[in-house]
C-alpha cells in the first residue's frame, strides 16, 4: 500500500504514470503489487494494479465511518489478503469487527 492522497502531486496522483510508483517506492508497478490511496476525510479509497494488459482501477467510497489506515514504514505497508479484504469492507483489520453496516439498498 502507498501513500494517503496528500502527496506532492496533490490528492490521488501517485506521480507521473506507472514510473511514479517506481521512483518513490522502488517498485515496479508491473509485478502485480496492489497500490492503495485513501482519500483525505478518509472515506474514500482508490487502489491500482496492473493487471496483465494495463492499469486497472478500483474506487469506493464509505457511506458511513472511515477507512482504517496503516502508518506506512517508507511508504510502503504489506498487508495479507484478509487484512486487505477488512480494509475494503471498512472493517478494522486490526481487531476485525464490522464497524457499520447499511440497513437498506440504495
Amino acid at each position: 500500500m502507498a501513500g494517503d492522497g496528500n502527496d506532492r502531486y496533490g490528492p490521488w496522483h501517485a506521480g507521473p504514470g506507472t514510473a511514479g510508483a517506481q521512483e518513490a517506492l522502488g517498485r515496479n508497478p508491473h509485478a502485480g503489487d496492489l497500490y492503495v490511496f485513501r482519500g483525505r476525510r478518509g472515506d474514500l479509497i482508490k487502489v491500482l494494479w496492473h493487471d496483465g494488459l494495463g492499469m486497472s482501477l478500483y474506487a469506493k467510497r464509505l457511506e458511513r465511518g472511515r477507512f482504517i489506515w496503516p502508518s506506512p514504514a517508507d511508504g510502503v505497508v504489506a498487508l495479507s489478503a484478509a487484512q486487505l479484504g477488512y480494509l475494503l469492507e471498512g472493517i478494522d483489520w486490526r481487531h476485525p469487527q464490522r464497524t457499520w453496516r447499511p440497513e437498506q439498498a440504495g
